[in-house]
């Protein structure tokens, strides 16, 4: 037998076996992803090629918005501390893209020095030139929320004229560079201001793909009344629903993200609601990110993929000699004509096409002299990693995850509302009574008492039908009265006390103002008289 041909066999029944999922991510891509994106130019199109700190890197969140929206602030918010470079006003303050990394010491490093580090996630960045770099900088400080996740501030976007004088380098390119790398996007907009200014809308835009990253915040919702807040909430989906084209309506947390008072603190229990709501969504960022990169990856294979059709087929309709230039115009033209052929021949999703005047506008300057036809070896390695490799990783994610169940972000605001009287919930609902001396339910016991005896009780007890009969007429549906009849049983004797009784309806009553059940009885709410058993 050749070694060739053993070698090959052995490569096919034994898949490789990877210790981590970047490590196998990162392995994947640099053997089986990348000789395709090479092949194709895929890196003069769509996005530069991935490196090692691409997969290492902790979870980023990028904030984008238009000027005076609270970025800035709501960095400081979520830190508790302020930054190197930190600039707080009404006017455009922010004026370059700030990465807020962990570091051992305060400090700044400048963006040309930050390309050139292969530890950073940034190198590629290099690429959007001197412009660019001179309005980028890290701010690294010992911090414990930035042991877990990064940040990153972007520039207020511009309205009305300012925007049209240049920044130097492409705004949206970059923001769109970032998207690909980052966990979360979250777009912020100030409740008194929701022109969304071209530049904004044109940011939005380059972040089509990236819709299941981005999380929107209406800032600022303390300094307008309840009655305003709904039409500008009304107002914000209207205009959000013109640029995202989406049929699903977006997320919107609503709130004020910074530590002063509230101005108006009519909606304060929806503030922390959503705040808490929010606060979740980042924590579960470091135990998910294998898996966000797994599906970044996913994404990146698939666009190589049509790319990899898209420049095959132009040089296939290249002639070889004559009429090069003319027929490079016409193929250029009709490029979504080729797109709708490799659709029908590749049995390819059509949501999977790279937009089609941004191809357009990129072959315009390219040489289709140069341009390599299609080579099926190399879509198979990808179709198999696809199909094989990836699903091998999915069990690993999960495996990970189950490992490092407790992994959230810690620290700053992130602590703030965790324990103690402040905790989302404390005290409403179920919790009602935590601290009090006396059982919370004994005050509403005599009104309780009197249904009680009215049921004809057996020994001090009703049956499950008696009670029944009573409890339907909160009009519960019979799933929730199920639970709370498991949770008022609290001797599991299937019949039911005056004091569980009063218990049962002190849950309805729970449940009926909005309130959620809890899995197990808390120790607050077990009856006086049971309590000596436990």
């Amino acid at each position: 037998m050749f070694s060739w041909v053993s070698k090959d066999a052995r490569r096919k029944k034994e898949p490789e076996l990877f210790q981590t999922v970047a490590e196998g991510l990162r392995q994947l891509y640099a053997q089986k992803l990348l000789p395709l994106e090479e092949h194709y130019r895929f890196h003069e199109f769509h996005s530069p090629a991935l490196e090692d700190a691409d997969f290492d890197n902790k979870p980023m969140v990028l904030l984008v918005g238009q000027y005076s929206t609270g970025k800035t602030t709501f960095i400081r918010h979520l830190i508790e501390q302020d930054f190197p470079g930190m600039r707080i006003g009404p006017e455009p303050t922010t004026d370059s893209f700030i990465a807020v990394m962990h570091g051992p010491t305060e400090g700044v490093v400048p963006g040309n020095a930050l390309v050139v580090d292969p530890r950073r996630p940034f190198r590629k960045l290099n690429a959007f030139g001197n412009a660019f770099l001179n309005r980028f900088m890290c701010a690294q400080l010992p911090n414990p929320v930035l042991d877990s996740i990064s940040i990153i501030d972007t520039p207020g976007i511009l309205s009305g004229e300012k925007q049209r004088i240049s920044r130097g380098y492409d705004f949206a390119a970059v923001l769109e560079w970032f998207a690909e790398r980052v966990d979360r996007i979250i777009l912020l907009f100030d409740a008194h201001k929701l022109d969304i200014s071209d530049e904004f809308s044109e940011v939005i835009k380059a972040l089509k793909n990236h819709e299941d990253k981005i999380r929107v915040v209406l800032n600022k919702a303390d300094q307008i009344e309840t009655q305003q807040l709904m039409r500008v909430y009304g107002a914000l989906m209207w205009s959000l629903g013109k640029i995202i084209n989406t049929p699903e309506v977006v997320r919107v947390y609503i709130g004020s993200f910074w530590s002063h008072p509230l101005l108006i603190p009519d909606n304060r229990k929806l503030f922390e609601a959503e705040e808490q709501d929010l606060f979740k969504d980042i924590q579960s960022l470091p135990r998910n990110a294998a898996l966000r990169k797994l599906n970044d990856l996913i994404k990146r294979a698939r666009l190589a993929k049509v790319h990899a059709y898209i420049i095959s087929s132009l040089k296939k309709e290249m002639p070889n000699v004559f009429g090069k230039e003319s027929k490079k115009k016409e193929l250029v033209n009709n490029l979504g004509e080729i797109y709708q052929k490799i659709e029908r021949e590749h049995q390819i999703s059509s949501g999977d096409f790279p937009s089609l005047r941004k191809m357009q506008e990129l072959l315009q300057t390219q040489d289709f002299s140069k341009f390599q036809a299609l080579k099926p070896k190399l879509l198979d390695t990808v179709d198999d990693m696809l199909a094989n490799d990836i699903a091998r990783l999915m069990v690993m994610v999960r495996q990970e995850e189950s490992l490092m169940p407790s992994q959230a972000v810690k620290g700053g605001a992130f602590d703030g509302t965790m324990n103690g009287p402040f905790g989302h919930g404390y005290g409403e609902g179920a919790g009602e009574g935590i601290d009090d001396v006396e059982w919370v339910v004994g005050k509403d016991k005599p009104t309780y008492d009197e249904i009680f005896y009215t049921l004809s009780p057996v020994n001090g007890k009703i049956t499950g039908a008696n009670a029944k009969k009573e409890m339907v007429k909160s009009k519960l549906p019979n799933t929730v009265l199920g639970k709370i009849w498991k949770l008022a049983d609290v001797d599991k004797d299937g019949l039911l006390d005056d004091e569980e009784f009063a218990l049962a309806n002190h849950l309805i009553k729970v449940k009926l103002e909005g309130h959620e059940l809890p899995a197990d009885l808390p120790p607050h709410l077990i009856p006086p008289s049971k309590r000596r058993h436990e």
